[in-house]
């Protein structure tokens, strides 16, 4: 039913393999297969309650999986929180992105880990070169912020997205994984974000990219997976499928799908036929 291309070799950054998740007797995930790369960027696709948040949240430490492994750079890994996710180079940007609208970029990217530097022991915030550092991933991403010492409050949304952005890279993100990052954004703001998750895939970070927006995923993904009541039900490079066969998986319209369920039926038909 489900294709699922092979990981390019050593542009292989995460592997979550029969990820499985229940809360109580609801199972939100159920035996997820996912491989992640570098340089490439991976969409998460599905209606409401299709499980991509839960599986995001797994990979983010928000949530501990009930079964399943998670292997990063070849080394098996369990989170018991954000932090430790954060540790092993995955950085998650929210839809609300969490940033302090009375504080400047530089001091959005660099809070709660701001450099200090001591003269006789009093510790003073080393402005200049937080400041320095803001600007050279600003210019890496061709964002267009002409002043990190700019407040965050009087930015629009896609620029915001940028500070959001070089926060995760100054926290040395290999992987990042951006929730609905052009909602609610101007045709123009929607266009410097998409811009935006391309330069971050094309300097070597993998890139994980919620939306429920065809077109924008068409516009930037390399490969797009659909999640359907808890499962993985396709894994296809953007080159071999179109958006309709995209929306057919998701509202669960494909063949494939309406073919399981037929079979589905008839083996409980024939279950109950054998009691």
């Amino acid at each position: 039913m489900a294709t699922n291309p092979a990981a390019a070799g050593d542009r292989l950054f995460l592997r979550a393999r029969g990820i499985g998740k229940r809360f109580g007797a609801i199972t939100a995930l159920e035996d997820v297969d996912v491989d992640i790369n570098r340089g490439e960027v991976l969409a998460l696709l599905g209606d409401n309650g299709a499980g991509k948040s839960t599986f995001v949240k797994v990979l983010a430490g928000a949530h501990r999986q009930t079964e399943g492994t998670l292997t990063i750079d070849g080394q098996d890994q369990t989170f018991q929180s954000p932090q430790e996710a954060a540790t092993a180079g995955i950085a998650t940007i929210y839809q609300e992105l969490a940033l302090a609208e009375n504080l400047s970029v530089a001091e959005n990217v660099y809070l709660g880990r701001e450099e200090v530097s001591r003269i006789l022991g009093i510790p003073f915030l080393r402005k200049a070169a937080m400041r320095n550092r803001v600007n050279e991933l600003l210019e890496e991403l061709d964002a267009h912020i002409p002043d990190p010492s700019l407040p965050v409050g009087g930015l629009s949304g896609g620029q915001r997205q940028a500070v959001a952005i070089c926060r995760a890279l100054n926290l040395d993100a290999k992987l990042v994984i951006m929730d609905e990052p052009t909602a609610a954004l101007a045709v123009a703001e929607t266009r410097k974000v998409l811009s935006l998750v391309r330069t971050l895939a094309d300097r070597g970070c993998a890139v994980v990219l919620i939306s429920h927006n065809i077109s924008d995923v068409f516009e930037v993904a390399d490969r797009m997976v659909v999640f359907r009541r808890g499962h993985k039900i396709a894994d296809k490079r953007r080159e071999e499928t179109t958006p309709e066969e995209i929306v057919a998986f998701i509202t669960g319209a494909h063949p494939s799908l309406r073919a399981n369920a037929q079979t589905d039926r008839q083996e409980i038909n024939n279950n109950l036929h054998n009691r």
